[in-house]
């Protein structure tokens, strides 16, 4: 049976950490906010949605910037280092379902995988790009508008394309 994950409204009180200068604008939602740590000047866009989960962490580090509308999932564990830029509307995942085989199992039925996604100090993600679990991005690494990304990223490294692969080196 479904049930809910509760408001998401936001009480930085309630967050494992809250840094100095973190802005939160109108519209963001945290869940399992007890799991959630958050660098000084932080800065959480309109609408962006920061989902911890009732284990493992989230954690975003000093001065980094999550866009509007951006999903960030942390069931698996998300850690994001410091001056990191992640555009309005991405994803990131940590979660996926085993495939259970035989075409008539929901995949909903199949377990909860979790695998860890870690975005390095000083990479940037563009407008609407997804990340899947278990994906390391370099630092420095530049992730372009729309990828998505299914495997490590090279620090340093361009990525662009469905699914995401190095274009060049900055």
């Amino acid at each position: 049976m479904a049930r809910s994950h509760g408001t998401g409204a936001v009480d930085p009180g309630r967050m494992a950490r809250c840094g100095v200068g973190v802005v939160f604008e109108p519209g963001a939602l945290v869940f399992h906010p007890e799991h959630i740590e958050l660098g000084d000047d932080v800065y959480v866009g309109h609408y962006a949605i920061l989902k911890a989960y009732h284990q493992n962490w989230l954690r975003i580090g000093d001065r980094s910037w999550i866009g509007q509308g951006a999903f960030l999932h942390a069931a698996g564990g998300l850690e994001i280092g410091a001056r990191v830029g992640i555009g309005p509307g991405v994803k990131i995942i940590t979660s996926s379902h085993e495939l259970v085989p035989g075409e008539t199992t929901p995949v909903m039925d199949g377990a909860l995988q979790l695998a860890p996604v870690v975005l390095e100090d000083g990479c940037d993600v563009g407008v609407g790009a997804v990340i899947l679990p278990g994906v390391r991005v370099g630092r420095g690494a530049v992730i372009g508008a729309g990828a998505v990304v299914t495997r490590d990223v090279p620090g340093g490294a361009v990525v662009a394309g469905s699914p995401a692969r190095v274009m060049r080196y900055r």
